[in-house]
């Protein structure tokens, strides 16, 4: 996943490192695309418009995918992979220069997908990429591991997305604090992760920056270009890592005004970053009372 993880877990059993190592390893070989051989990149290969079949978990994650991308109108988008790829995003590395025409939803972007299956297939002009969302579910795989070996208490974090179960040993929740954007006039909030997940997209840390213009590596499926809404950052917390992924890359993706409404209507706990001013829903503010 390109990052670092961590763990800290009260009474961890034998080989906890190794099982949670095993599930992030799982989905790598599965949803990475900087692995010329994992399930997506395979995916991506294979003949538009051909069912291929996939493992339970790329299918879990497939299809929260296409949940966000419903509920938010479309700005998740799944199957932005040649566009990530073409702004120097993907597995093909930095680009020198910037893209003059990405032609923006003008190209059939569509992804099926057949529970029963499990199986996929893809439009022409779809790509499959799940980096908005496979860390997040990373986080919960690994999670379910160890409470599916008794451990109730721990916290752990990959890049950033975190998930606390249970209690520390003196009895406190699990206090993360929520990192803001350098130039963000905002304290940075403590989150006390007691059953909960939190996720942060953060537009100020990941980008290119091309003829003295800094581009985003969040785009608008609506124009196929990077997003210029101003948003810097937006956490959100949800029970499911996986689903505090996605939503988060979503609002990021809709901007201050429509991300919260979009929040309130999900009732999503969240709170954006843009500009020199902070946005949080309803549910974020009854979580501060």
């Amino acid at each position: 996943m390109g990052t670092s993880w961590s763990l800290q877990v009260v009474s961890p059993p034998a080989g906890a490192s190794d099982g949670v190592q095993a599930a992030f390893d799982r989905v790598v070989a599965q949803m990475s695309q900087w692995e010329a051989e994992s399930d997506l990149s395979r995916f991506n290969r294979a003949v538009p418009g051909a069912w291929y079949s996939v493992p339970g978990e790329f299918a879990h994650v497939v299809a929260a995918a296409l949940e966000i991308s419903s509920a938010s109108g479309g700005a998740f988008d799944p199957c932005l992979g040649a566009l990530t790829e073409r702004w120097g995003f993907g597995s093909a590395g930095p680009i020198d220069r910037i893209p003059v025409d990405t032609t923006g939803g003008a190209i059939d972007r569509r992804i099926d997908f057949d529970a029963a299956g499990p199986r996929i297939r893809r439009s022409e002009g779809a790509a499959l990429d799940l980096s908005g969302i496979a860390k997040g579910y990373g986080v919960d795989l690994a999670a379910e591991w160890l409470l599916a070996q008794g451990v109730r208490h721990f916290l752990l974090e990959v890049g950033g997305e975190l998930r606390g179960e249970g209690i520390r040993p003196d009895g406190e929740p699990w206090w993360v604090d929520v990192e803001m954007p350098p130039s963000a006039p905002v304290a940075p909030y403590r989150l006390a992760l007691h059953d909960l997940s939190v996720a942060t997209s953060g537009n100020y840390r990941r980008g290119l920056a091309r003829g003295g213009q800094h581009y985003s590596h969040s785009f608008d499926p609506k124009t196929g270009r990077p997003i210029v809404n101003g948003v810097s950052s937006v956490t959100v917390l949800h029970r499911s890592c996986m689903m505090a992924d996605g939503w988060a890359t979503a609002l990021t993706v809709l901007g201050p005004q429509a991300g919260i409404a979009r929040a309130d209507e999900q009732q999503l706990a969240a709170c954006v970053i843009a500009g020199d001013r902070e946005y949080i829903s309803r549910a974020w503010r009854e979580m501060l009372d």
